[in-house]
């Protein structure tokens, strides 16, 4: 019984150990004539690090390109939708060209504008005269 206590602290220990160990290999650093390459040793992934600054920076190579590629793809779907939208704008629906008046209904809607803007205007004109003569006169110096 003795034995099989000390052994679960053991086995603790040594299992700890090993994700810290699992945890230095999974990245391997290679050296190329422009700075590094660091492939991720579980999933494959491989960045392309250069040293600035006195620092490594990594940018991953592969999950770049994917992501520029989806992007790619969405702009496509994108553009091709607003081709789709442009091109069904440049066709006027007959119902939108029935709604329009003809010039001889238009003439007609200017002449009751006008007729309308000449008979308000000289509504306020007759307003404005009647103003003008309820102000009190104010008296005029006399000349001697």
């Amino acid at each position: 019984m003795l034995v099989a206590v000390a052994t679960v602290p053991f086995l603790a220990i040594a299992a700890s150990s090993g994700s810290a160990a699992e945890e230095t290999t999974r990245y391997s650093l290679e050296k190329t004539d422009t700075g590094y390459v660091r492939m991720n040793n579980s999933t494959g992934e491989m960045s392309i690090c250069q040293e600035k600054s006195g620092q490594l920076i990594c940018k991953l190579a592969a999950e770049e390109r994917k992501a520029y590629e989806e992007d790619l793809a969405d702009l496509k779907t994108r553009v091709a939708k607003l081709e789709d939208t442009v091109a069904s704008m440049g066709k006027i629906p007959p119902v939108v060209r029935e709604a329009l008046p003809s010039d001889e209904e238009f003439e007609k809607g200017m002449n009751y504008m006008e007729k309308f803007m000449r008979r308000f205007m000289g509504i306020a004109k007759e307003f404005q005269n009647d103003d003008s003569g309820s102000k009190p006169q104010q008296a005029q110096p006399q000349k001697t």
